[in-house]
């Protein structure tokens, strides 16, 4: 079956001109921002048409302002020749807290915005650890738990690490520019307290058309270091290192693709720790394995500013068992590392390639092991991202196994977090995806259809997978009573209700430039699907339903009810005390 898919520069311009607001008057920061007191950001108007300076009025709590803000502003009456004017003030901050209104007023236009700028109280956490389950959903979350603690009679054999925590909260994760989010736009708002769209990271989206041009807010990993210069950062991932979340800890950019500047600013920025995989675009062009698009040469420039370089679990763990190692740069895959279930069971995927890949938990013990030897505590982010890059292919097995990797990296900072009290733990997703458990799938049922061998209600028979090991994997998934775990949004492709044993799901390919089915999965048992995403889709989708949200450590009782992305920057601020280190 042929899908037709249009050409992608449309979509692309298409992508790009939705996700600019109408340029009448817009002010960055946007209106609702919460801004950190000292926290620095660039102030941007946009005004439609060329106007001279003279022709427009800013001001700040009717204030001018250039005056309030103590700088001078920069008017170009064609920003980059496209007809519009922008009025900048780059790298300002606001040092008292409370309601600040921003009015722009050109000829008879004007628009206006309204910012709360909150403080903190006295800092009460020595580290926060940030787990983010990338795409993690409730489904995910309950999949994990039968298969690693098991069901019986309706009741688990135990909990999960992610779910025993005193606080619990729901986050809703809509960016500015649309319900559904992506990675970039959803982890930005964790570590910016800012909203932004699809794609950016750690910038407001304006019409500028650099994608390192645009209004910068500044990060929670540049906050903690400026404020608390002996505190250090680590940024630890299964996938590749530039991919949007782990890159939304570091970087500010409009696209998230281009890894080049990505690796850049990773350079810059210099985390202590840094682990993943994505080692080609640390590698310059001409290198057999190099993906950059020049000849600079990443890994030697790391390597020259002192990093220690891990290439296996081996070297990893030897480096952070060294005492004098306080920091470390690991790359362990050329593109995303191998999941756990490719890894530890089924030996698929580039294992082969890769036979000495470190496990989420072990890297997560590895960086809070280097980052502890910092005098002022440490801010680490951890992500189990395969789990949406496996929700995407349709593949809930894989996503599944992630989670519960993800769920032994959590126990491992509770471990260290048990005897002592100033470690906040936070686990979170970015964005959900469209998942639920309905029943069983029984291949004792008669019948050969998928929809015959589907349980529901009554008929929905516990799952017979084996008893987990002591880190909670099933020693295998291949049973013949398995959980239904479907999707809601999906192209169309063929489903067997059976698990891929021989390699990780593909739903899809493309040929001629167009989206078609991957017959390769169309066995006899397999059943047609029709897809209800567009025809340009090639996999599943993100949803807009809320996450959930558990923490436990100092500050994580601020986490309740509904709330909304950037406030969980808000609470880490607040347990680090960085608005109180501000006004000091």
């Amino acid at each position: 079956m042929l899908i037709k898919r249009p050409a992608q520069a449309v979509l692309t311009l298409c992508a790009m001109a939705a996700a600019l607001p109408a340029l009448a008057q817009t002010i960055y920061p946007i209106d609702r921002a919460e801004l950190l007191v000292g926290a620095k950001f660039d102030f941007k108007v946009e005004f439609a048409g060329a106007l001279a300076a003279g022709d427009l009025k800013v001001t700040l709590n009717g204030r001018d302002a250039a005056q309030a803000l103590g700088k001078t502003p920069l008017v170009d009456g064609n920003e980059e020749g496209q007809g519009h004017t922008a009025y900048w003030i780059r790298d300002v901050s606001l040092n008292a807290p409370g309601t600040y209104e921003v009015v722009a007023t050109a000829g008879d236009k004007s628009q206006t915005v309204r910012w709360e700028v909150f403080d903190t109280p006295p800092r009460r956490a020595r580290n926060v650890i940030l787990f983010i389950g990338d795409g993690l959903s409730m489904a995910h979350r309950t999949a994990a738990r039968v298969l690693a603690k098991g069901l019986v009679e309706g009741r688990y054999g135990g909990e999960l690490a992610i779910d025993d925590m005193p606080h619990m909260a729901l986050v809703s994760t809509s960016g500015m520019d649309s319900l559904v989010t992506d990675s970039a736009n959803s982890m930005s708002a964790y570590t910016t307290g800012h909203k932004s769209c699809v794609n950016a990271m750690g910038v407001y989206c304006a019409h500028n058309k650099s994608g390192l041009a645009h209004p910068r807010v500044e990060n929670l990993a540049e906050l903690v270091k400026r404020r608390y210069g002996g505190m250090g950062v680590g940024v630890v991932t299964n996938t590749e290192i530039e991919d949007a979340t782990p890159a939304g800890m570091i970087v500010h950019i409009r696209r998230r693709s281009d890894y080049d500047e990505i690796v850049r600013m990773f350079y810059e920025a210099k985390p202590e720790v840094m682990m993943g995989g994505g080692a080609a675009f640390f590698l310059p062009k001409t290198h057999k394995d190099g993906r950059r698009k020049d000849e600079e040469d990443y890994l030697e420039k790391f390597k020259a500013a002192g990093y220690p370089f891990a290439a296996t679990a081996t070297d990893m763990k030897a480096a952070a068992a060294e005492k004098a190692t306080t920091r470390l740069l690991g790359l362990f895959h050329l593109g995303n590392l191998d999941g756990a279930l490719d890894r530890l069971v089924l030996k698929k995927g580039t294992v082969s390639r890769y036979p000495d890949q470190p496990d989420l938990a072990d890297q997560t013990r590895a960086a809070i092991e280097i980052l502890s030897r910092k005098p002022d505590g440490f801010l680490l982010m951890v992500e189990s991202g395969l789990i949406d890059k496996y929700s995407h292919a349709l593949d809930w097995e894989r996503a599944v196994y992630d989670t519960i990797m993800l769920d032994n990296a959590v126990a491992a900072a509770k471990a260290f977090a048990a005897d002592r009290d100033d470690t906040l733990i936070i686990v979170v997703a970015d964005h959900t995806h469209p998942v639920a458990i309905i029943g069983t799938y029984d291949d004792a049922r008669p019948g050969e259809r998928l929809r015959d061998k589907l349980g529901v209600y009554a008929e929905a028979k516990f799952p017979n997978y084996p008893k987990a090991d002591q880190e909670g994997y099933p020693h295998t998934i291949d049973v013949s009573r398995r959980l239904a775990f479907v999707f809601a949004g999906f192209p169309d492709h063929c489903a067997s209700g059976k698990p891929y044993l021989t390699g990780p799901f593909r739903p899809t390919e493309e040929k001629d430039h167009q989206v078609v089915v991957n017959e390769a999965f169309c066995t006899p048992q397999a059943t047609r699907m029709q897809g209800n995403l567009p025809f340009s889709q090639p996999q599943g989708v993100h949803s807009a339903d809320d996450v959930v949200l558990t923490a436990m450590g100092p500050g994580a009782e601020l986490f309740r009810g509904h709330m909304d992305n950037t406030r969980v920057f808000r609470v880490m601020a607040t347990a680090l005390g960085l608005g109180a280190r501000a006004s000091q």
